[in-house]
């Protein structure tokens, strides 16, 4: 086995995060958990809008809400924060020193508000060529709606997962989380990687366009193939799968079941189980696409059968048999579930402000034998770090000080 690195895979690396809300940091959140450093820059005063998206909110010693929101807390760890005034020249200037030494440039400013303060990729690629310069917007750098605001909603509903999810015979329904901002952010990752890789070769830093319309599209995956290939337009199922069935919520005595029955071969397992062997050998449902074909029929044959068992019951024999099944889960019973606990989906790291002195996160989900994601700094406050991130890109006492009294910059021990 290979020396594992201290903090990762990407220890060393130096990421100027100019970014808030959720898509771009959670691109960041996910490098510095592999390792990379990661510089938050904010607004001082407000910070990262997501600060105040809440409640719920962290609370101080008194149990006053602060400006710590689960909402932030979700996307920012492993960041140190700085608070800089970039509508000020020295704030601008501020960006600009500390560009010469980062490898990865992150930002979602709409397209041109950068650029328009010398902070755009031509003039930090001029002041370090090396640098990997990465925008989120939420349509891109070029097209007709490129000078359009982005927001998740927005994204979920103009690229389509809207049309496709809620019940047959209700409205559209966005995905209860930022799912289109948080894919961004990963596709943000795996270029802002490739990049790396390619900067390898040639030595050479690039700039990289990550929209959440663009993502949205890309991950509709079998649904928007559904529709390339035959050319009928993808429907709402509920919880149904369109090509695969039965793949849907069961009713139990009391409660509700997954089936995820993925061939011929599970739904003879199951229907063996269920005491209805004969259903596997019926020419309307023996074959998938039979099945697909006959839905609405078998759903209802099938509703019938889960009722007579409870959902413990079923999950027990279906586990036994080899049947694909899990339960609907809250979210408290899904962090409770032992696997969970196993596979260590919530972590606790030290944090300033709560009285308890730690705050509950969400862990990384991914495993590395070598070289282990590693939890090195909880969510900052807002400039937490200022004073600290000034001195090791060498701001002396003088300009410190100075840049504080016309706040440029603001934060903690200045």
């Amino acid at each position: 086995m290979n020396p594992a690195l201290p903090h990762g895979p990407l220890t060393g690396l130096r990421v100027l995060d100019l970014s808030r809300v959720l898509a771009a940091p959670t691109c960041s959140q996910l490098l510095g958990d592999l390792g990379a450093e990661i510089v938050k820059v904010e607004r001082p005063g407000t910070g990262d809008e997501t600060r105040h998206w809440g409640p719920p909110f962290l609370q101080d010693a008194e149990g006053r809400d602060t400006p710590e929101s689960a909402y932030y807390l979700s996307a920012n760890r492993n960041k140190r924060s700085i608070a800089v005034d970039i509508s000020k020249p020295e704030g601008v200037a501020v960006i600009r020193r500390l560009a010469e030494t980062a490898d990865v440039a992150l930002e979602n400013f709409k397209v041109g508000d950068l650029a328009r303060r010398g902070l755009g990729y031509d003039d930090l690629a001029a002041l370090n060529p090396r640098i990997v310069y990465c925008s989120l917007t939420g349509f891109g750098q070029t097209g007709p709606y490129a000078s359009r605001p982005g927001y998740d909603f927005l994204a979920q509903g103009m690229g389509g997962i809207m049309s496709v999810t809620g019940q047959p015979d209700g409205p559209p329904i966005k995905v209860g989380v930022g799912i289109a901002d948080v894919m961004t952010g990963m596709y943000a990752t795996v270029a802002i990687l490739a990049a790396l890789r390619a900067r390898d070769t040639t030595d050479r830093g690039q700039h990289i366009d990550v929209s959440l319309f663009d993502s949205q599209l890309a991950w509709l995956v079998n649904q928007g193939l559904d529709f390339l290939t035959d050319g009928r337009t993808p429907v709402r199922r509920g919880n149904a799968h369109p090509t695969i069935v039965p793949y849907d919520t069961f009713p139990t005595a009391d409660g509700w079941l997954i089936l995820a029955i993925g061939n011929d071969r599970q739904f003879a397992k199951f229907c063996e189980e269920a005491g209805r062997p004969e259903l596997s050998d019926d020419p309307l449902f023996a074959l998938n696409r039979a099945r697909v074909a006959n839905r609405v029929a078998l759903t209802a044959l099938l509703s019938e059968i889960t009722r007579t068992r409870t959902t413990a019951e079923w999950l027990a024999a279906l586990e036994r048999v080899g049947v694909p099944s899990g339960p609907v889960n809250d979210i408290p019973s899904a962090f409770a579930d032992p696997h969970a606990v196993a596979r260590g989906a919530r972590i606790t790291m030290p944090h300033p402000v709560p009285p308890s002195g730690t705050v509950d996160l969400i862990g990384n989900p991914i495993k590395l034998s070598d070289t282990p994601v590693s939890y090195r700094h909880a969510p900052p406050t807002l400039g937490q770090h200022t004073r600290e991130i000034l001195d090791e890109h060498g701001f002396s006492e003088e300009e410190i000080r100075g840049l504080a009294e016309i706040g440029a910059v603001a934060g903690d021990g200045l």
